[in-house]
């Protein structure tokens, strides 16, 4: 038999080069494949997606950033903040940053939503700028450092969450027929909201009557106020000067007219009829669900929620939230008949 050759020392760099090759090129072939993108990406363009469906990760916050705010400050000047910047100072003043993130995520697109509707229209009050600081009038707003003030050592944690919020909701809000709507919100309900034409005589579609979870879980969800009865007189004839109040003071109001979550829609006063809220104006109370008694020497309004009852309860979306609701579920579920989508 011949001998077989051996292999020369250049047939031996030649194979064992091969082999480091294909060696280095199955190691880095996951690499390759997904060198660039990120492991949660949006589906679409990063910076514009065309729906809020798409976010497979938090947004960067590029539409919100992308608009401006005019906002009246309480010296009388006006700061033109981002989009972004503005509903942080929103929901850290309007919501407790210890509420569930998609009850503040809610908010954010309630306040977003607001404020937009608010750009379209001018304000007599502020012509100038797009909303204040007045919670009479717009929403509230607290600066980064009031807000780092009143949170104390829960500073940074609480910026970081409500941060979160607006971010995931970058430039969403809520629609009515494609428009953004009055996407007024209040602190807590007595079981049910109330419907707008109750608080303010107009009918609004997406402003009905709905159930809302919170009790008395809430701080200060049932409290009262006592009144003598010169001291009841005197507010009402101030403002209601044909009614009549004279005689015993048990008989100056009348059976209130409730609706199903127990908010007075009307009442007779001195046979006048009041709605509810004007009650509630009048004598300070904290909202339009109360019982009134006479007890021979003073008046005792008994009062169940907080605020004017229209719209999203705060208190009733972090209820939701506890329970696994979406903030497009809470705020689908607090707006009739809407949606949420992008506002531009």
């Amino acid at each position: 038999m011949p001998r077989q050759k051996k292999p020369s020392s250049y047939s031996l760099r030649y194979l064992l080069g091969i082999s480091l090759a294909l060696s280095l090129f199955v190691f880095l072939l996951p690499v390759l494949t997904v060198r660039g993108e990120a492991v949660l990406t949006p589906k679409g363009d990063t910076t514009t997606p065309t729906s809020p469906n798409e976010f497979l990760a938090i947004p960067t916050s590029a539409r919100d950033k992308g608009r401006v705010v005019k906002l009246l400050m309480p010296d009388g000047t006006i700061s033109e903040l981002s989009m972004e910047e503005y509903l942080l100072g929103v929901v850290s003043a309007e919501m407790p940053a210890s509420f569930e993130l998609e009850a503040l995520k809610a908010q954010a697109c309630a306040a977003r939503t607001y404020t937009v509707r608010k750009q379209s229209f001018e304000t007599a009050q502020h012509p100038d700028a797009d909303v204040c600081t007045d919670i009479g009038c717009c929403q509230a707003y607290l600066s980064p450092s009031d807000a780092a003030q009143r949170w104390g050592s829960s500073a940074e944690s609480y910026t970081q969450k409500i941060q979160q919020a607006v971010a995931e909701t970058d430039g969403l809000g809520v629609l009515y027929n494609g428009s953004p709507i009055q996407a007024v919100f209040f602190s807590s309900a007595p079981g049910y909201t109330v419907d707008a034409v109750e608080v303010w005589g107009n009918q609004v579609e997406y402003l009905q009557s709905v159930e809302s979870p919170e009790g008395d879980e809430v701080p200060n969800f049932r409290s009262t106020v006592t009144l003598s009865a010169d001291e009841v007189k005197s507010l009402i004839l101030n403002t209601y000067a044909n009614a009549n109040l004279t005689g015993d003071p048990s008989t100056w109001f009348g059976s209130p007219v409730t609706n199903q979550g127990g908010t007075v829609s009307s009442i007779l006063v001195g046979g006048v009829t009041l709605t509810g809220n004007q009650i509630r104006t009048l004598f300070q109370l904290r909202s339009a669900c109360f019982l009134v008694s006479w007890d021979g020497t003073s008046f005792t309004f008994s009062v169940t929620g907080y605020g004017h009852g229209v719209g999203m309860s705060q208190y009733g979306a972090n209820t939701m939230a506890q329970s696994g609701s979406t903030y497009d579920e809470i705020l689908t579920w607090y707006y009739t008949n809407t949606q949420v989508d992008f506002l531009w």
